[in-house]
């Protein structure tokens, strides 16, 4: 009974410290001015500070409600704001420039951009993102936590799963991170304790390429794998860039280092090549879906190929919480041997995301 409860003091001490992590990260840099003026295509009109638009949806605080108003981009008919912005587009190039009321005219769009001195001729449907440059560090972060906990009195089970990811947005390089784990304990059998994490950079071009610095880590008893580090390199595009979906691939190189358990008696360095591909569908109602799936063939072992793949699915619920169903799945074809080939798993877990 007292391990049971050590163990749940442990889960809500780390849950309590992220949690006032993210709300500090919410209440730093809450000032604004109401400067910014939206006036839809049913005549509604709304003063308020833009944050952001991605996936389709705008975002605006304004100070005569506690929750911030979501609107459609493509239901906007007019806009006008004294902020500048980093204003992504369809082919993937990059500005920053205002958004004024008198700039919006029949779906046109005029961009002046304030670094080139260029004007762009655009459609707000070829808008994809826009966010403030003049807010803070804090403003250009993104974050979600979820998490789903079992307890039974057979066997004294208890299980604790976490998903959760961070990013940060400059005007022409955005950092991401995640960290998904789950442990679980029961009497008279052994515990089961898996991680992966990955952080990543990327510095965008023009016409949607990208190059791409990233490292992972995987943990997992199933493989019997202590520790994997796989620190990779490349170039990549994203093909469709919509307001709806995000689609584009990845090519380069990996440097694999693998620890074992020790009563297998082998860890592993070599080189591989890869092969990646992303998947991102959101604002289909209150679904949204994010998949991505790499292939590892080495380079330095023969016939060796491995493959990691990762799927969520979101439900979007009231005030920024969500329901999320995610999946992992990693293939190894030549594992050391007493180890399995492949490991997997399914999480459910409910959260909210900044």
């Amino acid at each position: 009974m007292t391990h049971t409860k050590n163990w749940l003091n442990g889960i809500f001490l780390h849950f309590h410290i992220v949690l006032a992590g993210i709300m500090w990260l919410c209440c730093y840099g809450t000032g604004y001015a109401q400067n910014d003026t939206i006036i839809l295509k049913n005549k509604d009109r709304l003063i308020g500070e833009i944050k952001e638009m991605d996936r389709g949806v705008l975002i605006i605080e304004t100070d005569y409600s506690d929750s911030d108003f979501k609107l459609k981009w493509i239901d906007i008919k007019k806009l006008s704001s004294n902020q500048t912005f980093l204003i992504t587009l369809k082919e993937g190039k990059r500005i920053n420039s205002k958004l004024q009321m008198d700039s919006i005219n029949g779906g046109r769009v005029v961009l002046h951009d304030i670094i080139t001195k260029d004007y762009i001729y655009t459609t707000i449907d070829d808008i994809v993102y826009v966010k403030s440059v003049k807010q803070g560090f804090v403003s250009r972060l993104d974050a979600s936590l979820s998490i789903g906990l079992n307890l039974t009195q057979s066997n004294n089970f208890k299980q604790l799963s976490v998903r959760s990811t961070l990013g940060y947005t400059a005007n022409y390089w955005s950092v991401a991170g995640s960290y998904n784990a789950i442990k679980t304990r029961q009497d008279e059998s052994e515990d089961i304790n898996r991680t992966d994490a990955s952080l990543g950079i990327k510095y965008f071009f023009n016409h949607d390429y990208f190059v791409n610095v990233s490292s992972e880590i995987l943990s997992n008893n199933e493989q019997q794998l202590k520790l994997r580090v796989t620190t990779k390199a490349g170039v990549g595009k994203y093909f469709v860039h919509t307001n709806r979906v995000y689609f584009g691939s990845a090519v380069g190189l990996a440097w694999n280092n693998e620890r074992y358990e020790e009563a297998l008696g082998t860890n592993r360095n070599s080189a591989e090549a890869f092969v990646g591909m992303e998947l991102n569908m959101f604002d289909f109602k209150d679904f949204s879906l994010l998949t991505n799936a790499v292939v590892y063939p080495s380079l330095t072992e023969s016939h060796r190929v491995r493959s990691d793949i990762k799927l969520d699915v979101k439900y979007d619920l009231p005030l920024d919480f969500f329901i999320k169903m995610g999946a992992t799945y990693n293939y190894d074809k030549r594992p050391p041997e007493g180890a399995n080939k492949e490991d997997y798993v399914f999480q459910a877990t409910f959260g909210w995301e900044l």
